[in-house]
């Protein structure tokens, strides 16, 4: 699987495109008020993938174990300090609305934990090149 995401900035234009194995989508973001930039910032947009991901693979391992969700709820929170500092003290939340017993629902967010794509990225580490 192929993933990129693109943006093109100019004064008052914020355009980002996302696309998994060519199917592409736009996502609106706002410029900032500032008119250049976006009025996301990286932080907040990574937070966002890490929830993201774990509510996608709650509904997809749910399924593999016949368990009908009904809502997913995630809260990510990091912190982030001066220009150029990496982001520490990760975290995240999560409540499972479904009917099925409550063990099996602490094991499913147990499970999802473990095998959560972003989230193993980001645990093991990743190398970023500049391509000119």
């Amino acid at each position: 699987m192929e993933i990129s995401a693109s943006i093109k900035n100019t004064f008052q234009q914020h355009e980002v495109v996302v696309q998994t194995n060519g199917d592409a989508k736009t996502v609106q973001i706002s410029p900032k008020p500032s008119g250049y930039g976006s009025s996301l910032n990286g932080g907040e947009l990574l937070l966002l993938s890490l929830a993201t991901c774990f509510c996608n693979d709650i509904y997809r391992e749910a399924a593999e174990r016949n368990i009908s969700v009904s809502e997913v709820k995630v809260v990510c929170t990091g912190r982030f300090g001066g220009v150029g500092e990496p982001g520490s003290d990760f975290q995240y939340k999560v409540t499972v609305i479904s009917d099925a017993p409550s063990d099996e629902i602490d094991a499913l967010i147990k499970h999802t934990d473990r095998i959560a794509e972003i989230h193993n990225t980001l645990r093991q580490g990743l190398s970023i090149t500049l391509v000119s």
